[in-house]
């Protein structure tokens, strides 16, 4: 991308809140530069969506986003013809003289047609946007399938209109939970970043940089509570999101450290899983759960 200084990704990351690493700001830095999508993996709530929305304001460029889910089909992703305006354009034109081979082309034109993700970052006139593929182990392999011809050359067909490649290239993120493995022709044809659970300290930094007015002493709280949680068994492990709501939580109420009261109050911020909650609440009750490092 031209006038963009690439080694400049960290610095321009972290001053719209998102703190990454060498490894994260490198990765971006390649699909930049070599334009391959980035399939980001990790646990749910670690930030791996966020890198996209983060990438699309550095770059101030528009952020199209494709929510995967089971059942998905291509149509969804790329394209629909608008049958309701079609059929109007139909009926009015049936005494237009026109032939029949003239009235279908006119109905099959780009007029009718409407755009869904795929398509959309693919025609974009003014800039390369983000494409964000969100959860793409949610959709099913033949919907994989269908995506390599996207990523590989960045053009798709469509029978009545043919080949439409890229305007501009879009920069693609593409983010799985790990419920599914994923194909080996796509992760071919993509960068690879694993994302993990941040480390204590870097959990603190990110609560200070997205939420300015915490206190130092809650931001550490916090990062101590959510390792020791981490390192339960629980069915829901509660990632960066929940620390984040559960600290704007806390700001709301006006609490400015960590006790075992306060944590039992507010586990409907980070706890999402009735067993889940039976496990905390002993822990906290056996005083195992700790608010203080020892």
């Amino acid at each position: 991308m031209s006038g963009y200084d690439f080694a400049l990704i960290e610095r321009d990351f972290y001053q719209h809140g998102y703190v990454t690493d060498t490894s994260v700001a490198t990765a971006l830095r390649l699909v930049l530069c070599l334009g391959k999508p980035l399939l980001v993996e990790g646990p749910a709530g670690v930030g791996k969506t966020e890198i996209a929305k983060t990438l699309s304001r550095v770059l101030h460029t528009r952020l199209i986003r494709l929510q995967c889910y089971e059942g998905m089909d291509s149509q969804s992703a790329l394209y629909e013809w608008n049958y309701q305006r079609q059929l109007i354009r139909i009926k009015l034109g049936e005494d237009s003289g026109r032939t029949a081979e003239e009235r279908e082309e006119e109905i099959f034109g780009p007029a009718f047609l409407l755009k869904r993700p795929i398509l959309e970052a693919l025609t974009d006139e003014n800039r390369a946007p983000v494409l964000l593929i969100d959860e793409i182990d949610r959709a099913d392999e033949s919907f994989e399938a269908f995506l390599l011809e996207a990523l590989a050359e960045f053009q798709v067909t469509i029978p009545e209109l043919g080949t439409i490649r890229a305007v501009h290239r879009p920069y693609v993120i593409l983010t799985s939970n790990r419920t599914r493995e994923l194909s080996d022709a796509l992760r071919r044809r993509c960068l690879y970043q694993w994302l993990a659970y941040p480390d204590m300290q870097k959990e603190a930094e990110i609560l200070r940089v997205r939420l300015p007015d915490i206190s130092q002493r809650l931001a550490e709280q916090i990062s101590l509570m959510m390792a020791n949680l981490r390192a339960l068994p629980l069915q829901k492990v509660p990632g960066v999101a929940e620390s984040l709501d559960w600290a704007q939580a806390l700001i709301k109420l006006h609490r400015s450290e960590l006790d075992p009261s306060v944590v039992q109050a507010t586990m409907g911020c980070f706890v999402k899983d009735r067993d889940d909650w039976e496990t905390v609440e002993e822990q906290l009750r056996s005083g195992r759960l700790l608010v203080e490092k020892r």
